[in-house]
């Protein structure tokens, strides 16, 4: 970033997992930032003392008028949600509410507010089942298969549209599987009832759960389980860094991927925790659950190139090794935790 006056930055669900980190890296990268969170999921530890915190909904238009007349925002990082892929099947009006119907009130806000940039915290599932088993682009055809990924493919259309009509450009980076926690213990995924893989592998070896599920052993992969893309939580956030960056420098509305291109299954993964940690994980085989694809590997040469991006924890035990020392960490502290709502 140049020097001079800070950028003022508003990141929505900045007290949750992937959002916390976020803000970390931008404070670290000379960003002002101010966080605003409902706190449904996210917790106010996560925030820094000296980063400004409103409690609140992005749903409350009058709120997000005062936040950015008061902080003069410049540019916002969308990370507020809902995020599970099975409660999105069972409750899919809950995640068009949260994901699509407030992410329309918070870009609008940025539109009539003058706010021209705006980076989003987008997924792979807006991908579904794509037909070639090799990694993903990001020109591979959109066809989710569930409401969370459907939901999150509808606000990039709305920033593609707005981008189209208004001075407002935008990023949207497709996150692959978010994993591990900050290498200096800052922060960590710290909701209960979580459903990643390798968090729900952290809490067994921390005695919180009694084992883990693994969803379906019949998938058209190489041991039956489902493929994944892992990526380190702290790569993620230097990428939403990097995308403010390329904004800010006058560079054009971009939808990217981030991940590593390198995929491992579900069985892979846990004989990797316990090759790890030296401990052994009670796993079972469950059904497989419903809006699950079989495998979801990225492309991520686009990133690379037009950002730069260069990771710095793609080592699958070093995203064991820090995702079960925040785990450790929350146990030994006994840090309040909710249940997801």
């Amino acid at each position: 970033m140049s020097e001079g006056k800070p950028r003022s930055i508003l990141v929505t669900g900045g007290a949750g997992y992937i959002g916390s980190h976020a803000i970390l890296a931008l404070d670290e990268a000379g960003y002002q930032v101010t966080v605003i969170d409902n706190l449904s999921t996210g917790f106010r530890f996560a925030v820094p003392a000296h980063i400004a915190f409103y409690e609140g909904d992005i749903a409350d238009r009058a709120l997000l008028d005062r936040i950015i007349a008061e902080r003069g925002v410049e540019a916002i990082m969308h990370f507020a949600g809902s995020i599970v892929v099975p409660e999105s099947v069972t409750d899919p009006l809950k995640y068009y509410r949260n994901n699509t119907v407030a992410s329309r009130v918070l870009i609008e806000a940025a539109v009539e507010n003058g706010i021209t940039r705006f980076v989003f915290s987008s997924t792979a599932a807006v991908y579904g089942e794509p037909a070639d088993t090799v990694a993903i682009v990001e020109t591979t055809p959109t066809a989710p298969i569930n409401p969370y990924g459907a939901s999150k493919l509808m606000t990039e259309w709305m920033l593609r549209d707005v981008a189209n009509a208004h001075d407002f450009r935008y990023v949207a980076l497709r996150y692959f599987n978010v994993a591990g926690a900050d290498p200096n213990g800052r922060t960590g995924q710290s909701t209960a009832g979580a459903t990643h893989l390798i968090k729900v592998a952290s809490e067994v070896l921390a005695g919180k759960r009694d084992g883990i599920a693994v969803f379906g052993n019949d998938y058209p992969t190489p041991d039956g389980t489902a493929v994944r893309d892992y990526i380190h939580v702290s790569d993620l956030a230097a990428a939403h860094v990097l995308a403010l960056d390329y904004l800010f420098a006058g560079g054009a509305s971009l939808v990217a991927n981030c991940g590593y291109g390198q995929g491992f299954s579900v069985s892979e993964v846990l004989d990797a925790v316990e090759a790890t940690m030296g401990r052994s994980v009670n796993r079972h085989i469950a059904p497989r659950r419903a809006g699950d694809p079989p495998m979801l590997v990225a492309d991520s040469a686009l990133i690379r190139s037009r950002l730069a991006w260069q990771p710095k924890w793609r080592d699958l035990a070093l995203i064991i090794r820090h995702a079960v020392a925040w785990e450790e960490k929350l146990l030994s502290t006994r840090t309040p935790v909710s249940t997801i709502a």
